[in-house]
């Protein structure tokens, strides 16, 4: 096997114990917009109440499990998904296993359907739902790998016009970029934000365009990557992203933001970072943290912001061995803050063994009601040990479901 094969043999289902250990020179205004301060629309919000979502988690079971076919997805995370105009749900996965999956008992004479240790593992993956059913996987990986030794993982996504004013949409999604690394990068280390442009309705990769390249920041520790989750507010995109901390122990990272006028996410020089006062231009100054204290305060790698008319809502894995297992949410008045909480604090389902949860991502175009669908991925916490053990039981790598209740707090 060739080094570089190994070594992302190695690294394993990449986003996923990454996420779960690894628990924005020209000022253009002096302070956030007028419009990203909602006044008396803005109000305190904290889970209220939530229960699991057995039609969304069985959904994807069914999926996995389906045997009719060899080269779909059967297992994967770094759960998003997205809109698309013709009323299809476009769902992105970054690590994915794809093969196919036998019924139980498996081999050890187990009560779970498996997967041959063997089943081919890709880098990124995107699987169609039409009126709330899985219904195709689109050639994998939709994204190619950008070097030797280097990978894409998708995050958000967003339809928009090709350019301001365009009739014409297309589909772009963010990307991260990460190359082999040594301990403690075993997931890779932090290299670049892409943005891919997809045509519309036929969904094929026109372009990919680098937006914030890192290489040349030193630290790995300290390289920002963009697109954990997108809002949409007054003719702007809000991307946020996080750093990795420190990739070998369970930090409280730093949460980040910039923003792109609506139709220019593919063009770098359109691209304004928070730099902790105002919102700058893209080399002028350093994206500043919006939330992150390094001790009880801060966010995951990867996390999940949505509006709630005047409130923004962050969820991420809570600080502490707590983000093993637990999500947690902040709220705050504009899309760079101040933050407050963290709030109220829940702990969704998890299968038995060593397993960890991460990445909870809101869903809002399932959500209405005054609910919010929210999901979270499962892994195998031990990395040494993952690649059995998600063989052996395929329900601990596909994401779970849960809908939820935002109100003040009492």
């Amino acid at each position: 096997m060739p080094d570089d094969a190994r070594a992302r043999q190695r690294a394993g289902t990449g986003l996923g114990l990454l996420l779960a250990l690894v628990l924005a020179a020209v000022l253009l205004t002096a302070l956030p917009d007028d419009e990203e301060q909602d006044g008396d629309d803005c109000k305190p919000h904290t889970v209220a109440e939530w229960s699991a979502d057995d039609r969304l988690t069985t959904e994807f079971a069914r999926y996995g499990d389906d045997p009719s076919r060899t080269d779909d997805w059967t297992g994967g995370d770094g759960t998003h998904s997205v809109r698309l105009p013709d009323g299809r749900l476009l769902w992105l996965f970054s690590d994915t296993y794809l093969g196919q999956v036998h019924g139980p008992p498996n081999p050890v004479g187990e009560s779970y359907a498996w997967r041959e240790t063997t089943a081919p593992l890709v880098r990124n993956s995107a699987v169609v739902m039409r009126d709330g059913r899985l219904e195709s996987t689109l050639p994998a990986p939709l994204f190619p790998d950008p070097a030797p030794n280097q990978w894409r993982w998708p995050v958000a996504a967003r339809v928009e016009p090709r350019s301001p004013g365009s009739s014409e949409q297309v589909l772009r999604v963010l990307l991260w970029v990460r190359t082999v690394g040594a301990a403690p990068w075993i997931y890779g280390v932090p290299t670049a934000t892409e943005v891919a442009t997809l045509t519309l309705p036929g969904l094929r990769v026109e372009s990919i365009t680098k937006v914030l390249d890192q290489q040349l920041v030193p630290d790995p520790s300290r390289r920002v990557l963009f697109g954990t989750t997108l809002v949409e507010e007054d003719g702007w995109t809000y991307v946020y992203g996080g750093d990795d901390g420190r990739a070998a122990a369970r930090p409280v990272s730093h949460a980040y933001v910039a923003r792109v006028p609506k139709g220019r996410l593919a063009e770098a020089g359109a691209w304004q970072y928070w730099n902790g006062s105002a919102w700058a231009a893209a080399g002028t100054a350093r994206p500043r943290p919006v939330l992150g204290d390094g001790r009880r305060a801060g966010v995951g790698s990867a996390f999940s912001v949505v509006r709630d008319k005047g409130t923004y809502v962050l969820f991420t894995m809570a600080a502490g061995t707590g983000g093993l297992t637990t999500v947690t949410s902040y709220w705050a008045c504009s899309p760079a803050g101040p933050w407050q909480g963290p709030t109220k604090q829940f702990s969704p389902s998890l299968p038995q063994g060593q397993v960890a949860a991460y990445n909870p991502q809101t869903h809002p175009e399932l959500s209405g009601d005054g609910r919010l669908v929210l999901s979270y991925d499962v892994n195998w916490l031990d990395p040494t040990g993952a690649q059995a053990q998600l063989s052996r039981n395929v329900s601990l790598y596909r994401p779970r479901f849960v809908t939820l209740r935002l109100a003040e707090p009492r």
